[in-house]
This record gives C-alpha cells, structure tokens and sequence, in this order.
C-alpha cells in the first residue's frame, strides 16, 4: 500500500490543524493506521492509531485530549485533528500502515516503528510560540 501524507503547515500555538494519509494499492480496511512523529535530533516516536474497524483509538499521553485520529474507508483516508498546538509539537509527521494479522482481534494496539508495514513520506508541522 501506498501512503501519501497532506495537511502539515506553519501555525501558531494554540491553533489547529488537520493531517490526511490517503491510501492506495490494498484494501484499505485491512489495516491498522497509525501516526507517528520525529522531531529533529529524536526518535520518532508514537502520536495515535485507529484499528481497521475504526472502533479502537489509542493514543500517546503527550497528545491525549489535543488530538483525534479517525478514518473513513471509503476514502481510503486517516485523519489526525490536531487542536491546541504547542511548540513541542513540531515534527514531521508520518502515517503508517499495518496490515491485519490472522492472530489480531479489534483492540489490538500497536506502538512501536518497528510493528508497522507501510509508511509514507511525511508532512511537516512547525508550531510558533
């Protein structure tokens, strides 16, 4: 699958702004989609992920109750709305994909670069104080 990130920007803290990864090649349902993000000089590391249903979220501490992920099938598209911005915030945000497992049930959560099969090239996300 192919992944294609959009949405990223310059914005001031406090504001808001909405990432899309349009996917294409699979069936796109079959796959668990994920945000990730890397700072310049850090690791990426985990922002949120929605299971294939779209019935799981799960996301990191930094960003709960400021971020929402969601999904819309038919479009083959995740979303990350990103509300009350921070500084801290700013990275280049990656959308991933991992294909379903035979063993995996809805609620099955996966955190980590390495559990994740497709990933896109990114959009960057520069929040000013």
């Amino acid at each position: 699958v192919q992944l294609v990130e959009s949405g990223g920007g310059l914005v001031q803290a406090g504001d808001s702004l909405r990432l899309s990864c349009v996917a294409s090649g699979r069936t796109f349902s079959n796959y668990a989609m994920a945000w990730f993000r890397q700072a310049p000089g850090k690791e990426r590391e985990f922002v949120a992920v929605i299971s294939w249903s779209g019935d799981s979220t799960y996301y990191a501490d930094s960003v709960k109750g400021r971020f929402t992920i969601s999904r819309d099938n038919a479009k083959n598209t995740v979303y990350l709305q990103m509300s009350s911005l921070k500084p801290e915030d700013t990275a280049v945000y990656y959308c991933a994909a991992r294909i379903r497992r035979t063993y995996n049930v809805e609620g099955d959560i996966y955190k980590s670069t390495g559990d994740y099969d497709h990933w896109g090239q990114g959009t960057q996300v520069t929040v000013s104080s």
